[in-house]
């Protein structure tokens, strides 16, 4: 007898995309042994954490949050059992009883499989004091397990796992592992499910999917990956995350010739200093990464480019802080994820010394959010009195009568609901909006004709 059925469940997820997709595995590997999802960890008999080691921050929030469970309620069955999955799971392992004592059950970034297993390991109450998988050899791809999708309208779809690239700052290589490529046959079978089960967009997810097939097929196959994801009759297709020194001339001819790959690209700068981006390993100079912004925007010329960008690597100047703000004038980025330095131990950029004052770092950092929140509304402007198609995902937090989704740009779009329209028939539509405002980090217009 399975002894997990009729246990309630609740999955907390921190970090990037990869984790949102891992938790959707882990809610429909819960759901098929039986369990019940819950709103509220206080609730639950089974609380999961889905972690990132990414910064500083992520580790804190979890310790923070993982630790209130010791005072939370009783659970429904009478004995909660806190698990922990992701980065830092992979990172830390056994070690990770030293931050989190509750915690009961640790997995890894390739062992969602084992996680029914080890809950009902936990649940027998053996005496061990944590039920231990980070094992990463002869694991297959999560996209192999059941999923419980968060949208019934989009899907993560991941094409490869790990990072080659080791990047001095980044722990991901370490968590994550090698690059591993599903194949192409493997990717299109899944978006052709998806396609006949109603979704409409797919992120195509890797740590570089610039460098997807690399490691079976001898070289870089993305470009021919999305010429095939196009013929499954996906309406939308987005993709990340990408790096710059592997994006091909191919693959901009992919994205400028399929209607089905969005006009928005994430391309991760980091730093606009040459002397920094050698400092990380980034493996391209200011010049060849504004060169190729330069190739993207000829082959797609209302093409919406975002970016992360670091602020205080360590030995970062004013002069390399200023060839930062400068890059993000010249590239028109559309908007940027911009981060204070945040050290990660193991990594190369740990062990250098830096004395650059933290009001220094701050002052810089300030200076760069108020470019980029610039650049976003002068973007935005754009798009007023024009027509956009959006992807309805649900309704305003603030305000049931207004619709809020994403337009092909990936811009943030809200518009107000017809007279005695009911939201849940928009939810998963596409629905053109004419822009009548366009503010900083959103647009809201009224919508033409009606929902397709």
């Amino acid at each position: 007898m399975n002894s997990l059925v009729g246990k309630t469940y609740y999955v907390k997820t921190f970090g990037c995309q990869m984790n949102l997709h891992d938790s959707e595995r882990v809610e429909g590997l819960l759901e098929q042994n039986g369990c019940i999802c819950v709103p509220e960890p206080e609730q639950a008999d089974i609380v999961v954490f889905m972690t990132c080691c990414v910064r500083e921050n992520a580790d804190q929030r979890l310790y923070g949050q993982a630790s209130a469970m010791v005072s939370a309620p009783k659970p429904p069955c009478g004995k909660r059992v806190v698990a922990i999955g992701g980065c830092i799971a992979q990172r830390d392992g056994e070690k990770i009883r030293e931050h989190i004592p509750t915690a009961d059950v640790v997995f890894g970034t390739s062992a969602l499989a084992s996680l029914p297993g080890l809950l009902e390991e936990a649940f027998a109450d053996t005496g061990k004091s944590v039920e231990v998988d980070t094992l990463e050899e002869g694991r297959g791809f999560s996209c192999d397990l059941p999923s419980r999708r968060a949208q019934k309208f989009h899907a993560w779809v991941p094409i490869m796992t790990g990072c080659n690239n080791f990047c001095t700052y980044c722990i991901v290589p370490y968590v994550r592992g090698r690059e591993k490529s599903r194949t192409i046959e493997a990717v299109v079978g899944e978006c052709k499910k998806l396609v006949a089960d109603g979704v409409r967009e797919i992120t195509l997810l890797g740590q570089n999917v610039n460098s997807y097939g690399r490691n079976i097929y001898g070289e870089p196959k993305f470009a021919e990956l999305l010429r095939e994801v196009s013929t499954t009759g996906i309406e939308r297709v987005r993709f990340t995350s990408s790096n710059p020194h592997d994006l091909t001339d191919e693959t901009i001819s992919a994205m400028a010739e399929l209607s089905c790959v969005m006009p928005h690209l994430h391309l991760a700068v980091q730093s606009g200093s040459t002397r920094v981006l050698k400092a990380m390993n980034r493996k391209y100079t200011r010049e060849q990464y504004l060169g190729l912004v330069g190739r993207l925007k000829a082959a797609m010329p209302d093409l919406a480019l975002s970016t992360d960008i670091i602020v205080g690597f360590p030995g970062e100047t004013e002069e390399d802080f200023k060839d930062t703000l400068s890059l993000v004038k010249e590239a028109s980025f559309s908007s940027a994820y911009t981060f204070i330095y945040s050290p990660r131990p193991g990594t190369p950029a740990a062990k250098i010394v830096d004395d650059t004052p933290h009001e220094v770092i701050q002052d810089r950092f300030n200076r760069l959010a108020d470019l980029v929140a610039e650049q976003a509304h002068d973007a935005n402007q754009g798009d007023l009195g024009k027509t956009v198609s959006v992807l309805v995902e649900g309704s305003s937090k603030r305000d049931d009568s207004v619709m809020v989704g994403h337009s092909e740009k990936m811009r943030t779009v809200h518009f107000l609901l017809p007279d005695g329209a009911d939201p849940a028939d928009y939810v998963g539509k596409i629905c053109n909006v004419r822009v009548e405002e366009a503010r900083t980090w959103y647009l809201r217009g009224k919508i033409e004709g009606d929902p397709q």
